[in-house]
């Protein structure tokens, strides 16, 4: 690399730091919450849908249909949250989808850093850095601790609640084949 120095953002590449098991208990919860937060998307997404369709479908337009939705299980969080958002509008009595929407999209901002995060340790044996740089070269700023996990956690299943409750208007439970077999 020659004479000019290389700059390093932090310790070398080969450090790896163990979480104490206690906050890594609870950054687990969190990721754990974000799985069943898209989940409940998905299902949200598939009811919206589901309750808009015509009664006098041919199989084949149901089978297209039914297709298009098995597309849901390879879609990245912010996708759902589009299709979610885009379903919310064409359905018709729902109330604060702006900020339903937008609270998912703190949380999936939430979700990067805490899933693709490198966990580095700070000053303050209570606070854990997430080395993480977003899409836009964005470095995450703020070292975290338990308590900021936990409120993590429970925004997560605050708006995973409010996406049931707009799942459950259209009248579809949201269950799917299989969920009597758990």
């Amino acid at each position: 690399m020659g004479e000019r120095p290389v700059a390093r953002i932090g310790p070398p590449p080969e450090t790896h730091y163990d979480l104490p098991a206690d906050f890594a208990a609870a950054l687990g919860q969190c990721v754990a919450s974000f799985g069943w937060l898209e989940e409940i998307l998905k299902r949200a997404i598939f009811a919206l849908d589901r309750a808009r369709l015509a009664d006098d479908l041919t199989p084949q337009e149901l089978q297209v249909w039914l297709a298009k939705m098995g597309d849901l299980a390879d879609d990245s969080m912010g996708t759902l949250i589009d299709r979610l958002d885009s379903a919310m509008r064409r359905h018709a009595g729902l109330h604060d989808r702006d900020a339903i929407t937008d609270h998912l999209h703190d949380i999936k901002r939430h979700r990067n850093h805490l899933c693709h995060a490198s966990w580095r340790p700070t000053d303050d044996p209570g606070l854990w850095h997430p080395a993480f740089v977003n899409t836009q070269g964005v470095p995450f700023e703020h070292p975290l601790g338990i308590g900021d996990l936990r409120r993590i956690l429970h925004d997560t299943v605050q708006i995973g609640q409010r996406v049931i409750g707009v799942m459950r208007v259209t009248g579809i439970d949201g269950y799917w084949a299989g969920d009597d077999q758990v």
